[in-house]
């Protein structure tokens, strides 16, 4: 394998330091650092961060090759500083079989700008009714840890508490998409203010916060691990911290666009803020940053949603729900919550790499960047400002909330266990992939 040094990459955000990468490992760390590698990278003024994970990611394939592919959505993982991706269920076919899930996690394999990890559905066809073939998911290849109808709430108490069962018997965590389906019938965005001056069904907050509610009871009784997707109210916030305080074994994530962006931009009436769970209000916000600072929320996950333009070119109320997030992601985190204060850089590792690896028990990644460790790493650019232009996405879709913002930071490398994905803010051909 080639060799990288990477001079002055300041780790965590402290001092600047040299990193030497040899097979894949990190060899050696140390200032004014001799020696020879195959390839020198001068990583003046950047930051040296862990892999990111992301626990939330939909790839589409099989079934929706149009919105993206697991290679699109792995190049655009990379770019956006990720070298480990969980892959949401809601395929098509639905990934609540072995064979299913196998095939997703070969194709990542072959793709090799990131390890994919999938998540498995917890019902049979998403449908609620009956639980999928959990244990088999898991004894396959791909070794499925988390399960999820994501996009559909498990609102069958009965079903729920199975699933949490049945997956304490492998470790394995059940990620709640939290929506009681009959409050939120024909609703478009947040219940509040806003929808009410706009004539927009509305969603309430109680729509998520109810089932939040439940599903940490059923997991204290159960003695399972439950993982709440997706949280964006500040009752949701809550409840989770007050299910932490029991010492119950509950994690949360919070997107960044909830971290980011409020109702307000629905007065556009532009589909591209359409999302699931709706953008909430500022006070929301407000409540999400600081859970996230204080680890009531233990981790950013993208929710990264690809659709075509046809599905997101058209009317508020015929339009797809979702926004792609992996390649501006990390930005999104620096404006919200490093400018603001509310998180160091240190901090951000541990949201969005050591957290969501150790919640979807993902071995080699989210560990720290210490001699003897895979090397997976990312090499941020925090002083970069530039124009949000999803025209250099590589993902398949541009249903970015983002378009013609100014947002800080860059990728400039990602090392998946010492191959670089991306150089100089470029991905890396496939051919050279190692």
């Amino acid at each position: 394998m080639t060799s990288y040094l990477i001079r002055n990459a300041q780790l965590l955000g402290g001092d600047p330091q040299d990193i030497l990468i040899v097979d894949g490992v990190i060899r050696e760390i140390g200032a004014g650092l001799t020696a020879d590698a195959d390839v020198d990278i001068d990583a003046h003024g950047l930051i040296a961060l862990p892999g990111l994970v992301d626990l939330h990611t939909h790839l589409r394939e099989p079934g929706r090759e149009d919105a993206e592919t697991v290679l699109t959505g792995t190049q655009a993982a990379a770019k956006g500083g990720y070298t480990a991706v969980h892959a949401m269920a809601n395929t098509f076919p639905v990934a609540d079989t072995a064979g299913v899930v196998e095939q997703v996690w070969r194709l990542g394999q072959a793709s090799g700008y990131c390890d994919v990890r999938p998540v498995g559905a917890v019902t049979v066809g998403l449908e609620g009714r009956k639980l999928a073939e959990l244990g088999a998911m898991h004894e396959s290849a791909a070794e499925v840890r988390v399960f999820s109808d994501d996009g559909k709430c498990v609102d069958d108490a009965v079903i729920m508490r199975r699933a949490l069962e049945y997956v304490k018997a492998f470790d394995g965590v059940v990620a709640q998409h939290a929506q009681e389906p009959r409050l939120t019938e024909g609703a478009q965005m947040n219940e509040g203010q806003v929808s009410g001056e706009l004539g927009l069904g509305g969603w309430p907050a109680v729509a998520e916060e109810a089932i939040i509610a439940r599903d940490v009871l059923l997991a204290a009784h159960v003695g399972s691990r439950l993982h709440v997707c997706h949280v964006s109210t500040a009752g949701s916030v809550e409840i989770i911290r007050w299910a932490k305080g029991k010492g119950w074994d509950v994690t949360a994530e919070v997107t960044p666009h909830h971290l980011l962006l409020t109702d307000e931009l629905v007065r556009s009436y532009d589909p591209v803020y359409k999302v699931n769970p709706p953008l909430r209000t500022a006070a929301d916000v407000h409540a999400l940053r600081e859970a996230l600072a204080d680890g009531t929320i233990d981790a950013v996950a993208t929710d990264h949603a690809p659709h075509p333009a046809e599905d997101k070119d058209c009317e508020w109320a015929a339009a797809a729900m979702g926004m792609v997030g992996l390649e501006t992601a990390l930005s999104v985190v620096q404006q919200a919550m490093v400018e603001t204060g509310l998180l160091n850089w240190e901090g951000v590792a541990d949201r969005m790499s050591h957290r969501p690896a150790r919640i979807g028990r993902l071995a080699g990644h989210g560990r720290p960047i210490s001699v003897g460790e895979p090397a997976n790493l990312v090499l941020f650019d925090p002083a970069y400002r530039g124009t949000v232009n999803p025209e250099s996405f590589a993902t398949r879709s541009r249903n970015t909330p983002y378009r013609g913002l100014d947002l800080p930071g860059r990728v400039h490398a990602t090392f998946l266990r010492g191959v670089p994905t991306v150089l100089a803010g470029e991905l890396v051909e496939p051919g050279e992939l190692g």
